[in-house]
């Protein structure tokens, strides 16, 4: 008796598992962005590089793109490909590693917030601090 009330059981929860008739296919995944240690200190025209690499928690072909805004100071963000951009509009990332080069324009304090996102709606921000360097 208790063999048949494990099929029956069994083939119930398949039926109600498969009722559906799709499969669900997980098309997002969670990214991070990662980067190598970045200089504190900038003298005013002096830039600093950040290298980056975006770490995907599962594989699957997704774009990633990024825009940034400047809350404090002044100074230019590029591309490694030398495209330099402007705040709070949106560029396409080619490659999961690459370079950002930050320049300081101003002697205050400078602060560059970036929004990474990729193409399913995840987003991960960084967020950069540059103190003024007034030694010679």
């Amino acid at each position: 008796m208790n063999r048949y009330f494990l099929i029956i059981f069994i083939l119930a929860f398949s039926l109600i598992a498969c009722s559906d008739n799709h499969l669900e296919i997980n098309n997002s995944y969670g990214f991070s962005v990662s980067h190598l240690p970045v200089v504190s200190k900038l003298k005013k025209g002096e830039t600093a590089e950040i290298r980056c690499q975006i770490v995907c928690e599962g594989k699957i072909n997704t774009s990633y793109y990024l825009y940034y805004f400047q809350p404090n100071g002044n100074g230019e963000l590029k591309l490694e490909d030398g495209t330099i951009l402007t705040q709070n509009d949106t560029y396409a990332l080619n490659k999961e590693t690459f370079r950002l080069y930050y320049t300081s324009k101003s002697q205050v304090q400078q602060v560059i917030d970036i929004v990474f996102f990729d193409s399913a709606g995840n987003e991960f921000p960084l967020s950069f601090t540059f103190n003024h360097d007034s030694n010679s």
